[in-house]
């Protein structure tokens, strides 16, 4: 063989030779290949959660949101105690006051009443002792009206079972009185215009 052909020959088989080199090593190991693989895969799962611990997190963020209401609920109904027991204190207070401002007012007509007796014993003047009990008794019904306390109007005013108790009937003296009241035999009273006492009547048939 001529040398110059065996010079080229061994040329061609070191350019074989790189290129197989070159190919092995863009290729790689096949095994580590899939070990590579085998560890990325992995960390792709951790980064992704699974339903487990999606289901974990809804029950720890719904814990969490019971635990808020709850306290909530805690903190309204003690709020709420609180004021309840504030609003009884304070109506006892008002019932226990507005009882001690309604026998203040009464006190002085006690005063009047107390001299009208004294006055009894030792006066003859029947017109003057009748005087002094009308004015008792006209300043009495003043300040109970001061107290929210009325009478109720009975004489030749239409029966009304709201306000009047009917205790007897009797013929009516005229067509205009049947129906109406003819007699009150017991005053009957409203406080702040609810009835205390129906008034005792007697109605013309």
């Amino acid at each position: 063989m001529d040398p110059k052909e065996q010079e080229t020959i061994k040329k061609e088989e070191v350019l074989i030779d790189e290129n197989l080199e070159t190919s092995q090593e863009n290729s790689g190991n096949p095994q580590e290949e899939e070990a590579t693989k085998e560890q990325e895969a992995p960390a792709q799962e951790e980064k992704t959660p699974t339903a487990e611990q999606l289901l974990a997190q809804q029950l720890e963020e719904a814990n969490k949101k019971i635990e808020e209401q709850n306290d909530k609920y805690l903190r309204l109904s003690a709020e709420f105690d609180n004021y309840r027991k504030r609003t009884m204190k304070e109506k006892a207070e008002l019932i226990k006051s507005g009882g001690e401002k309604s026998i203040s007012s009464i006190l002085p007509i006690i005063d009047d009443m107390e001299r009208a007796l004294q006055t009894m014993e030792t006066s003859t003047d029947v017109t003057a002792i009748k005087d002094g009990l009308e004015l008792i008794y006209n300043k009495f019904i003043v300040i109970l009206g001061q107290n929210g306390a009325q009478v109720i109007e009975s004489k030749e005013k239409e029966f009304n079972t709201d306000y009047h108790e009917a205790i007897a009937t009797i013929p009516a003296p005229s067509e205009e009185l049947k129906g109406k009241i003819l007699d009150c035999v017991q005053a009957g009273y409203l406080l702040n215009g609810k009835v205390i006492r129906h008034a005792k009547v007697v109605v013309g048939e």
